[in-house]
């Protein structure tokens, strides 16, 4: 089965396709000054080119349902849902934080993933694994980085931050947890399409597949249209 991946939830955004038999195929990222929607269908295209196959080759998608921007959430979605109903082919959603949390496989330390929600707040998840299994010690919420460091995991051990949060709040983080707070290095930053891929393949075998009418992004929190619609 060949599945083709969409990451769009940071600026470093981009598409991967993964073959269970014969493992990764290609990955692309970009991050550049301009809008996923600018860019993202040209390198899906240059994407499958590459790779000599044709869009009716790839048996699935898998696209990253957030948290993470607005923006660059609903246009992967829109993108992912536009193939889908082109080819007939089905869709799998992945969590962000949770393909995220595979860029550190067996790491030994908690993992604590930030991405920047703006307003001085993150979206955050803490993984941790033991023996072969990810396992999620903290759920997906938004918080401010203070509050979150306050919470009794931060308290005595150390922690390895990643995400464009970890690198706004890195004073702060270290301010508070000293030593204690370890940095991943600049490549390991942002999710990756491949690692989308990766879980959208296993859930594709299994048939887990979403309906695609009702699939929406996983915002966390409301978006400011619907905060002013509210009010």
């Amino acid at each position: 089965m060949k599945i083709l991946a969409i990451e769009t939830s940071t600026m470093l955004g981009g598409a991967a396709i993964m073959d269970d038999s014969i493992g990764l195929i290609a990955e692309i990222r970009l991050n550049v000054k301009s809008t996923h929607s600018e860019r993202l269908m040209t390198e899906i295209d240059n994407l499958i080119r590459q790779s000599l196959l044709e869009i009716s080759e790839i048996d699935a998608f898998a696209i990253s349902i957030g948290p993470g921007s607005f923006t660059g959430l609903r246009i992967g979605l829109s993108t992912i849902k536009g193939l889908s109903f082109a080819t007939g082919k089905p869709v799998v959603s992945i969590s962000t934080l949770e393909a995220f949390a595979w860029n550190f496989p067996f790491c030994k330390y908690p993992v604590c993933l930030l991405l920047d929600a703006r307003k001085k707040e993150v979206y955050t998840a803490v993984f941790k694994w033991t023996d072969r299994d990810l396992i999620k010690i903290s759920p997906e919420k938004v918080i401010g980085v203070k509050q979150l460091l306050e919470d009794n995991i931060f308290s005595n051990s150390n922690i390895l931050f990643a995400g464009e949060g970890s690198l706004i709040y890195k004073e702060e983080i270290t301010k508070k947890m000293g030593s204690n707070a370890i940095f991943a290095p600049p490549e390991k930053m942002v999710p990756l399409p491949s690692n989308v891929a990766f879980l959208g393949l296993k859930k594709a075998l299994k048939n887990e597949f979403s309906e695609l009418i009702s699939l929406v992004p996983f915002y966390i929190r409301k978006s400011e249209a619907e905060i002013k619609a509210d009010g």
